[in-house]
């Protein structure tokens, strides 16, 4: 009797890990697909011309020096504003605020906030930085626009990483007389460190790739020269991709996907540099 009951918990066991497997499969396929499809297509467009001069003739000749540099201007500045916030209040709900109904308000919002339509958050970038406070359409007003989008995965990932440092820690570093802000500031954020740097770096990852947010708070699709400061005009990879495939006529293609390429590259490029950071500050511990 047992040998049956035991084929059968193998053949159940090899169904689960085919199932397993598939739904691997069918998640990672897709992306592996659009990656070699975008270098197959637009890997010719790669000229050391098309990534270090300015673009001509409405994106048709030339190059996207000015949409790269200002993709990372935007994710610099999405970086400065969007870390230091949502760092602190995520030190704030984990180890300071108190189980009440304000704070699950708060988390609440905090969850729903990242629902929000990014075309959403250019509206409210447009009426707020630009409108209100004068900012204009500039990297300034768009950088801040992306920083609120990201700061739901900031403040997450953030929470996420203090609380899985082991409560024994901060027991720990209590019974010898430290202070809570000295624990968390020498114990819990180096501990936590990996894991935030890795959530902030991916959020802003992510909000490189925006198109709608900056659509309306500054991008600009020709510019002839490279913003000066932060409340210049800038271009960006996301949207002179959208411009040259929807709204540019007899665009090559070989171009267009060359734009596709350099967006993927610096994107890719970041999400890279957040698992370096997270290996290497694994290896110090």
């Amino acid at each position: 009797m047992s040998k049956p009951v035991l084929g059968s918990r193998n053949i159940t066991q090899r169904t689960a890990f085919i199932f397993l497997g598939l739904a691997t499969a069918i998640t990672v396929a897709p992306v592996l697909f659009i990656i070699i499809y975008t270098i197959v297509k637009g890997g010719g467009a790669l000229t050391w011309d098309f990534i270090s001069q300015f673009p001509s003739q409405a994106g048709k000749a030339g190059g996207i020096l000015p949409a790269i540099i200002g993709t990372f201007y935007l994710m610099l500045g999405t970086l400065v504003f969007a870390l230091p916030v949502g760092v602190l209040a995520g030190i704030y709900l984990t180890e300071y605020a108190r189980d009440n109904w304000l704070t699950r308000l708060i988390n609440l919002a905090i969850v729903n906030l990242a629902g929000v339509p990014s075309i959403v958050f250019g509206l409210f970038g447009l009426s707020v930085f630009v409108m209100a406070m004068n900012a204009g359409l500039s990297l300034l007003a768009a950088s801040l626009t992306l920083a609120c989008q990201a700061l739901a995965t900031v403040i997450t990932t953030s929470r996420e990483a203090i609380l899985s440092v082991p409560r024994e820690y901060r027991e720990g570093s209590l019974a010898i007389g430290i202070t809570q802000w000295q624990t968390v500031r020498h114990i819990v954020l180096p501990q936590a460190f990996p894991g935030i740097i890795t959530g902030a770096v991916l959020a802003i990852s992510r909000a490189a790739g925006e198109t709608a947010p900056i659509l309306v708070v500054g991008a600009a699709f020709l510019l002839p020269k490279l913003p000066q400061s932060p409340l210049d005009q800038f271009m960006a990879l996301p949207y002179h991709l959208y411009t040259v495939a929807a709204h540019v006529p007899n665009m090559p293609k070989e171009t267009v996907w060359g734009v596709a390429l350099v967006l993927l590259i610096v994107v890719l490029s970041f999400d890279i540099l957040a698992a370096a950071i997270r290996i290497k500050t694994r290896q110090r511990k």
